[in-house]
């Protein structure tokens, strides 16, 4: 579509109308004729097997904009601003500090207290907090020596929850790696060799498995049914297998070097042994034929398969 300039009512004589009245009607004629060219087009492309060229919708901004515009008009009281409807950011947040401030000018005398005008600011507090456990040193009457203990969070450890529960997150949330990781903390002034991060993330995880077992044990008890799949997959340098257990209330997954039936029983316990399986009948190639022929004769959960 061509766009002609303004042309001042001075300018503007009969000739120049007349161009003009004729121009927008060339233009206006020759745009209908390239959309009945452009429709030729693609009944020929249609014909000969091809595709026409595809159609775009307009987009529905538009038309929701006019939507929103139509309710806030029949709502009569739309005099609030944008977001006024919105609850305050700050309304929620555990206040940490205050810090009360009194005004630069001197107060005159007469002057009365009307309370404060409060202004909240978010920030963020990263800093290394080292603690030292002095740990008390008696000895009794008897000869016996008795001492303080350390809290049963540290498990014996040198480094704090907080400090675990960074190192866990950022490594395996955020994937940031293990060099990237010591070499943050050390700008931070907390010292850690390359080993002991490793020993954060690989070690001190009995916690997490016994949370996992349980959210199996849970699982099958409020379910009604479970689905189950395993597939390959490589853990610690090998090949291996991953079996899934879960329906739609959870999710169980655990990583095997076996995809047997007595390894689905095995994960199936979550880690709370019912029955156990001799160690022949584990290696043997005929132990899923003893397992089907035990499971026949039904014995109960808790009793143990002896050959």
């Amino acid at each position: 579509m061509i766009k002609l300039p303004d042309i001042p009512d001075a300018e503007r004589t009969a000739l120049v109308d007349v161009l003009v009245s004729l121009i927008e009607r060339l233009t206006e004629k020759t745009q209908q004729q390239d959309e009945a060219i452009q429709q030729l087009r693609d009944e020929i492309a249609v014909l000969k097997g091809e595709k026409g060229r595809p159609k775009f919708k307009p987009s529905g901004m538009e038309s929701q904009d006019d939507n929103q515009k139509n309710s806030k008009g029949k709502q009569g009281d739309s005099d609030k601003r944008a977001g006024s409807s919105k609850r305050s950011k700050t309304s929620r947040l555990t206040i940490h500090e205050e810090c009360p401030i009194a005004p630069i000018q001197p107060l005159p005398a007469g002057s009365r207290f009307k309370g404060y005008r409060d202004f909240v600011v978010q920030d963020l507090k990263i800093a290394a907090h080292n603690t030292r456990y002095r740990l008390e040193v008696w000895q009794t009457p008897d000869g016996e020596w008795l001492c303080g203990e350390l809290p049963a969070t540290l498990r014996g450890g040198h480094f704090g929850t907080g400090l675990r529960a960074y190192v866990l997150y950022q490594h395996h949330h955020c994937h940031v790696t293990q060099p990237l990781l010591r070499e943050q903390l050390l700008e931070w002034g907390i010292d850690l060799s390359v080993g002991q991060i490793d020993a954060l993330l690989s070690g001190c995880n009995e916690d997490f498995f016994a949370e996992k077992d349980q959210l199996l044990e849970v699982g099958l008890e409020v379910s009604s049914y479970i689905t189950v799949d395993d597939s390959g997959a490589r853990h610690r340098g090998r090949n291996g297998y991953v079996t899934q257990i879960g329906n739609d209330l959870f999710a169980w997954f655990s990583s095997t070097d076996s995809k047997s039936r007595i390894n689905f029983l095995t994960l199936l316990q979550a880690g709370d042994p019912l029955y156990s399986v001799p160690p022949i009948l584990r290696t043997s190639r005929r132990c899923a034929h003893a397992l089907r022929r035990s499971s026949a004769r039904k014995p109960p959960l808790s009793h143990s398969i002896e050959p």
